[in-house]
């Protein structure tokens, strides 16, 4: 089933989204390290509200609008569809765009909710002064368990830094969806068919998240 397949996003849903604490200070940070950072202290600021997070429909429109800035969708859609995007058609593509970004603002929302006492190790950072593409790799604590290794693919657009993919442990999860969805595609027939199975269960989750 394509939602099993989803878990290992959900655990970087709660990697990116949900740190509490940062081992150094903002100041310190490179201006991609400070990127994840802003969307983490939003997020985490957030979080303590607890009649906030009760409301399913508030807390996916925040972090919609908190992420964002910092997530390049368009590129990441891109290379999750792979040979797929370049055949797809100007609608398949926006409605998957959109389906797709339902799909991980909800994870994000998930884990928004349920997760806490996360704190992020910035490990250092090379990149030349120049650059348009870095790796941020970082290791995500938790008390009593060992650090995992988390890295983060990001890109500089329009004088931004915008993640467009995450490995933990060394998985990408770029990869993984894409291969999730290219079975998908050949078990249902067609990237249409797909996108409509997506965008129904959107819809149900979100209507179940609100009853």
């Amino acid at each position: 089933m394509i939602i099993k397949r989803y878990t290992l996003f959900g655990f970087f849903a709660v990697l990116m989204a949900l740190s509490p604490i940062t081992v150094l200070m903002a100041a310190d940070l490179s201006p991609p390290q400070q990127a994840i950072e802003l969307a983490s202290t939003k997020l985490q600021q957030k979080m303590q509200d607890k009649s906030f997070i009760k409301d399913f429909t508030k807390v996916t429109r925040f972090v919609n609008e908190a992420i964002l800035p910092s997530t390049d969708f368009d590129k990441i859609s891109a290379l999750v569809l792979g040979k797929l995007w370049k055949d797809a058609t100007p609608d398949e593509r926006e409605r998957f765009k959109k389906e797709f970004q339902t799909l991980l603002v909800r994870t994000y929302s998930r884990a928004f909710v349920e997760f806490k006492d996360w704190s992020i190790r910035y490990l250092p950072i090379e990149m030349e002064a120049d650059a348009t593409k870095v790796i941020v790799k970082t290791e995500v604590l938790q008390p009593g368990l060992q650090p995992v290794a988390v890295n983060y693919r990001m890109l500089l657009s329009n004088g931004t830094w915008k993640a467009y993919d995450i490995m933990i442990e060394g998985v990408s999860l770029v990869t993984n969806y894409r291969t999730t969805f290219t079975s998908e595609v050949q078990t249902k027939g067609s990237l249409s068919a797909v996108i409509d199975s997506l965008a129904k269960r959107n819809t149900e989750a979100l209507a179940a998240k609100n009853s």
